[in-house]
């Protein structure tokens, strides 16, 4: 677990320009957004991680590709969520029913 407490973070200025958006834009969508979670820093300043990054990157692909709105870039987002879940359980039940057919 050690390595994951020194994740590669980004200051929202770096993030901004990672993911070719203004900062002003990903201080907005962290109001429109929960899965947004910036962490932050001692000082007070947003650290963006590479899990984070990956869940703007989705955002900004459904509003600015697809051109959903931020109510309809929110539903994809919970059903993503809902399928990830899904799978879990699915794989999880397969695997109760291999242990079952082994007894």
């Amino acid at each position: 677990m050690e390595g994951r407490d020194k994740a590669k973070t980004y200051k929202i200025g770096q993030a901004a320009k990672l993911l070719e958006v203004k900062p002003y834009v990903l201080r907005f969508w962290e109001t429109e957004f929960e899965q947004i979670k910036p962490v932050r820093t001692p000082s007070g300043q947003r650290a963006y991680t590479e899990e984070t990054i990956e869940v703007v990157r989705r955002i900004k692909h459904l509003l600015w590709d697809k051109g959903l709105t931020i109510e309809g870039a929110r539903k994809a987002l919970e059903d993503d969520q809902r399928s990830g879940l899904l799978l879990e359980i699915e794989s999880e039940l397969r695997d109760i029913k291999t242990r079952l057919e082994e007894l």
